[in-house]
């Protein structure tokens, strides 16, 4: 008589807590797109690496690591991109010259917005 009453208690309490805790990794997850602009980055991108992360059991980031030449130094830079349904990764071509916004988080640079100029050299 307890076990039928106290399983389905606690299978209905382990729910919960899995429930909750996917709705705080989906949060997390949304809010890697949205990254301060503290700082800009300027130069020209001499490395593209992309590849594919995964952030959380069926959730994935797309992420794009760059070498930028600033004229006085090489600096590394991420754009970390949610891979939802439909997103799509911004597109970088090496020479191509960027002003990049952001702000620095580990030793790298967190790209949140990046405007391109025509020039290539």
């Amino acid at each position: 008589m307890v076990t039928a009453i106290l399983i389905p208690i606690v299978l209905a309490y382990f729910y919960w807590v899995t429930k909750k805790e996917m709705q705080a990794n989906f949060q997390e997850w949304i809010q890697l797109e949205n990254i301060p602009e503290e700082a800009i980055v300027s130069g020209k991108i001499i490395e593209v690496t992309e590849y594919k992360e995964r952030f959380y059991y069926h959730r994935y980031n797309h992420i794009i690591v760059l070498k930028i030449n600033t004229g006085s130094k090489e600096l590394t830079v991420k754009k970390v991109t949610p891979l939802r349904k439909g997103a799509i990764p911004p597109l970088y071509i090496e020479g191509e010259m960027v002003h990049l916004y952001g702000n620095w988080k580990q030793g790298f640079f967190s790209v949140n917005r990046t405007i391109k100029q025509n020039e290539r050299a």
